[in-house]
């Protein structure tokens, strides 16, 4: 390298720095270099797609603050109208990733709920920050919470019906799981449908629907609109459960690896930004309330985000374990055991009729080297274990060590 071009190279890497530091990022040398060597970007332009809910905000940001650029790409985020909307434009490449619900993308790679095709997953987006609403029909007949419903739907005998965002989604798990606890099967006493997520309040609001499961601001704008009431938080079932993700193809990692890695080490810097203090979460909120992402007054979003929680009733709460997006890197390591956790799931509610080699899909779906490297370059904490423990709402411990024996554990099954 002669003088000129290393002069050049460091020029590039003091713009890239200052850039990072207006707006109000963390600058590194490292990453700066990581994005002018032989690692640079295949790909200039990523098309990101999205549904609006509040947990789109990483993406949304790491594109608004520009901290793509230092990375060396250009994220367009797109919005979308549907889950399934989302995954026919994974599959055929209209999109190159997308915010996407986790039990999505391991629907695809098992041939469920739509095309089968190898999937991956880059990255945990978000933890926590999802709910289920409950009518205020089902509440003024005292059915506030998963007890009341269950006698409720014991002693009203009637169809009950309630949605979810998309059939092996996030939302659908937690809404069985939580269902199941108080002793209703999802399966045979219920009837449950698939609304796309900005469509829930609407449908409730006409009746549709008995209650659903949704990620925000859909639940709170629900208290808001006075339809509906929180029955339960998602944290509730599972304190600091996995949510969205960051999925592609897995054909995408292997032909755009550097870009994969950009991608990821940008949303890992706005996931930082968003769980840095206060300020950055309400201009966040500030943000994506706008019409060209979530859609939705920035009262629907502000306040669950800062864990600020009211049920509709007159109760209300701070909850620590609100929608986080960092966690000094805790939320965004795509733990084995979380891809393993889904496919127990899928299995237990007949949507895979055999036993899938849990932890073999799940090393091939979730990127660890990958996120690794990237994650080492912004300076982000990367746990030890592949695998986490975790205890849920009805005291089963889930660990990921023997997933077929967890699968087959419940009473209450498809």
């Amino acid at each position: 390298m002669n003088s000129q071009d290393l002069n050049l190279s460091r020029r590039t890497i003091l713009k890239t720095a200052a850039a990072a530091g207006a707006v109000g990022a963390v600058p590194g040398l490292q990453s700066a270099v990581w994005a002018a060597g032989s690692d640079k970007p295949e790909l200039e332009e990523v098309k990101i797609g999205f549904i609006p809910l509040t947990d789109c905000a990483s993406v949304v940001m790491a594109s608004v603050l520009g901290l793509d650029k230092k990375y060396g790409i250009k994220i367009i985020p797109s919005k979308e109208a549907s889950w399934a909307g989302v995954r026919d434009k994974l599959v055929n490449g209209d999109l190159h990733m997308a915010h996407v619900l986790y039990g999505l993308v391991y629907g695809v790679q098992m041939g469920i709920g739509g095309p089968k095709k190898d999937m991956a997953v880059l990255m945990t987006l978000n933890n926590n920050g999802q709910a289920i609403t409950l009518s205020k029909a089902l509440a003024d007949k005292k059915a506030v919470d998963g007890a009341s419903l269950a006698k409720l739907m014991n002693t009203e005998k009637r169809e009950y019906t309630f949605a979810q965002t998309f059939p092996t989604g996030t939302h659908a798990m937690w809404l069985y799981y939580w269902l199941a606890t108080y002793g209703i099967n999802p399966m045979k006493d219920a009837k449950v449908i698939t609304v796309p997520p900005p469509q829930m309040v609407a449908n409730m609001r006409v009746g549709n629907m008995d209650g659903f499961c949704v990620g925000e601001p859909w639940n709170h704008r629900a208290i808001m609109d006075g339809i509906g009431i929180t029955a339960a938080t998602t944290q509730d079932i599972w304190q600091d459960h996995p949510e969205k993700v960051l999925g592609c193809t897995d054909e995408f990692t292997k032909k755009y690896p550097n870009t994969a890695r950009a991608v990821i080490m940008a949303i890992l810097e706005a996931s930082k930004w968003i769980d840095a203090g206060l300020q950055n979460k309400l201009k966040m909120a500030e943000t994506i309330a706008a019409k060209s992402y979530v859609n939705t007054g920035v009262d629907a979003i502000n306040q669950r985000i800062l864990g600020r929680y009211q049920n509709g009733l007159g109760k209300t709460w701070d909850d620590p374990n609100h929608m986080k997006f960092f966690n000094d890197g805790k939320v965004n390591f795509p733990y084995l055991s979380d891809g393993m956790w889904f496919m127990t799931q899928h299995k237990r509610w007949g949507l895979l009729k055999d036993h899938p080699d849990y932890q073999a899909i799940a090393k091939q779906v979730n990127k660890i080297d990958l996120y690794k490297q990237a994650a080492s370059a912004v300076g982000a904490a990367i746990p030890k274990d592949v695998m986490r423990t975790s205890k849920l709402i009805d005291g089963t411990v889930w660990d990921g060590k023997d997933p077929k024996k967890y699968a087959d554990s419940f009473k209450l099954k498809a």
